[in-house]
């Protein structure tokens, strides 16, 4: 492509959505602050009144947290891993990619995970704030709970522990904790209904063999215009 993979800076279209294949940034806010500290270029594979598909390709330099000395936050003991201080570093998204998808309003996403070989590992329920629109991409706020399910329908909950110390660590109010049990119940309804998205064939999905990887732009954590929901 032309701009040589960097991040789209146009408007979304006239119904407020991206057409297929083009860039914007999937970011995070940090818990319990105002700064970005996760930053993805992804592409726009779908994006409608229904739902919003974006692809995160294999090699994508992205924006993670870690602490100030550079450690990464995964290796700190759980206890202080959330009140040491912390920077944010440049790093590439190795391995596999994954596909992204997360209906309006909904507070939570769903990843799609492969092994090499395109061979389809799990589906990976986010519990996050509904996405935010704004003209070069989504933002939200990760909450810590996670859910992974697989293709034979099982399911279990991941990173309990973190989102206990979240709440100990004061990042997590007793009306957030709340709302978060209460989008994970919910979440749980669909994955045992064996609904949208993940009875739609979505891990049969394959990217466009012409999409270049998309670049990180200097001003990633910039404060948007304007936002939409």
């Amino acid at each position: 492509m032309a701009d040589g993979g960097a991040v789209r800076r146009v408007e979304a279209g006239p119904a407020n959505h991206w057409a297929p294949g083009s860039r914007i940034l999937w970011r995070y806010r940090e818990n319990a602050g105002k700064r970005f500290h996760i930053a993805r270029p992804v592409t726009v594979v779908r994006d409608d009144d229904e739902l919003l598909a974006v692809w995160l390709a294999p090699g994508t330099e992205c924006v993670k947290p870690v602490l100030a000395d550079g450690t990464s936050v995964h290796v700190e003991p759980l206890e202080s891993r959330y009140t040491k201080p912390r920077t944010v570093q440049r790093d590439r998204w190795f391995g596999t990619g994954v596909l992204k998808l997360a209906r309006p309003g909904e507070p939570w996403s769903v990843w799609l995970f492969w092994d090499p070989g395109w061979q389809f590992k799990s589906w990976y329920v986010n519990l996050e704030e509904p996405l935010v629109r704004w003209a070069g991409g989504v933002d939200s706020e990760d909450h810590f709970l996670d859910i992974s399910v697989y293709p034979d329908h099982s399911w279990h909950w991941r990173d309990e522990d973190e989102f206990a110390q979240a709440q100990r660590d004061g990042l997590v109010d007793e009306e957030l904790a709340e709302r978060v049990r209460e989008a994970g119940r919910a979440a749980v309804e669909v994955i045992r209904a064996w609904g949208p998205p993940f009875s739609e064939g979505w891990q049969h999905w394959r990217p466009d063999s012409s999409w270049d990887v998309p670049l990180l732009p200097e001003d990633w954590d910039r404060t948007p215009a304007h936002v939409s929901s």
